[in-house]
């Protein structure tokens, strides 16, 4: 899937320093506080290669589009499954699309037979 909604992208709205961990949130849908306390933990535990890597993900990721800030809690839930799982979101979307066409045939069909006007106009139609 190529689509710029799914990739990682730095978040220098959210973010303190370079948005990294701001941005690691955001991808996979943890609060940014634990992400950052993660690092800071590992960053005391002696791990060397963090903070290299923390810089080299703030040099190398792009920038977070400005397009592509989420509007609604629901919208950034969506696309955070459609990361973490695209195969069990698109089954969702079809699933809810399924049981649209259900009601709005419900609508229809209750709509159709009580009202006599219009059933007789499609008769004289056919």
């Amino acid at each position: 899937m190529t689509s710029d909604r799914t990739r990682f992208y730095r978040d220098k709205i959210n973010g303190k320093l370079m948005g990294v961990c701001a941005g690691i949130a955001d991808y996979t849908g943890v609060d940014v506080l634990w992400v950052r306390l993660g690092i800071v933990g590992l960053v005391m535990l002696g791990a060397p290669f963090i903070v290299p890597a923390y810089f080299l993900t703030g040099l190398f990721a792009a920038k977070k589009p400005t397009h592509l800030y989420y509007t609604d809690n629901r919208e950034q839930q969506f696309w955070q499954g459609v990361r973490q799982s695209p195969t069990r979101t698109a089954r969702q979307v079809r699933s809810q699309m399924r049981d649209i066409d259900r009601r709005l045939a419900e609508v229809e069909a209750y709509y159709v037979s009580n009202n006599p006007r219009l059933s007789a106009e499609i008769e004289q139609l056919r």
